[in-house]
């Protein structure tokens, strides 16, 4: 019997082998690496000699990257920014995907296409999508702002004003995701049980109030997985801001992504950048956890 054993694991470990191959070389070692880089003042031009005792004689800091992050006004600004693009894109998001939803999950011709069509942009890359929307944006020969001028609005500068740049971005992000969630949506209204609305319209409830009291509950465990998904990505905001912004103007819309990108590679602080990821990390676990812990009060798994 134990021989047998020994077989098994031997062949379950011979398949494993190349996974976890490229777990370690892809995620593990450097995940491991930029943690210790985190505590260096390391450019990362010079070569990474991290077992080597001159390297860190010549470029160990300790814990002083961490308090200079901590003590900047840049570190909070961009951290507010993405605070300001969570108010405005997760609102946003949540309602267009699920309108998406619910107009698909109705038999009708040529639903099919239209999903397809809703999920295009999620297939784009975002350099496209960002050039593209930077042209819808455009003041000046945007075709929003034209919309709104045959309606009598005169549209913003859009991503040349700060005050609705960061806007500009969110308006972006939710076309390229909507879609993505949307079919998320999709699979929980298909997977609700058509007898509850059968008996909720005998009993003489509105489409509002099956919607408040049917959809939305049995929605919750899909609402909670398109909240952490978004919330992570979120934190991640980074194509969308250096294609159209730049992170401009006048750093309105700084995100700390960018700013690790900065520091990384254009004003080689590795070890300043390491730390600054590191934040990044405790932030979005802090927030995932939080979530995990309150979604016991408003989730229903009840099918």
């Amino acid at each position: 019997m134990q021989k047998k054993q020994n077989n098994n694991l031997l062949a379950a470990s011979s398949f494993l082998a190349p996974s976890m191959v490229g777990f370690l070389l892809i995620a593990a070692i450097p995940f491991a690496l930029s943690f210790a880089i985190s505590f260096t003042s390391w450019s990362g031009i010079k070569g990474l000699q991290i077992l080597s005792l001159s390297f860190w004689q010549d470029n160990f800091v300790g814990l002083q990257n961490y308090q200079k992050i901590l003590n900047s006004k840049e570190f909070w600004t961009s951290l507010l920014h993405v605070g300001y693009y969570l108010v405005l894109y997760i609102p946003l998001m949540l309602i267009t995907s699920l309108s998406i939803a619910m107009l698909l999950n109705k038999p009708r011709k040529g639903s099919a296409f239209f999903r397809l069509l809703y999920y295009i942009p999620v297939l784009t890359s975002w350099v496209a999508g960002a050039i593209i929307w930077k042209w819808v944006l455009d003041p000046q020969y945007g075709i929003l702002n034209d919309i709104l001028a045959r309606i009598g609005i005169e549209g913003p500068a859009w991503l040349q004003d700060k005050d609705w740049a960061m806007v500009g971005i969110v308006l972006a992000s939710v076309w390229k995701d909507m879609g993505f969630y949307g079919l998320i949506f999709l699979g929980g209204l298909k997977n609700i049980n058509p007898q509850y609305y059968e008996a909720a319209q005998l009993d003489g409830a509105g489409s509002l109030q099956r919607f408040w009291n049917i959809t939305l509950p049995m929605l919750t465990p899909m609402v909670f997985f398109v909240l952490i998904i978004s919330l992570i990505n979120s934190f991640m905001l980074f194509p969308q801001v250096m294609i159209m912004t730049n992170a401009g103007p006048a750093g309105a819309t700084q995100v700390i992504v960018e700013r690790i990108y900065k520091y990384g590679f254009s004003y080689y602080k590795m070890g300043y950048a390491s730390a600054l990821s590191w934040l990044l990390f405790l932030i979005v676990f802090l927030f995932t956890y939080l979530q995990q812990k309150l979604q016991k009060k408003w989730v229903n798994y009840d099918a």
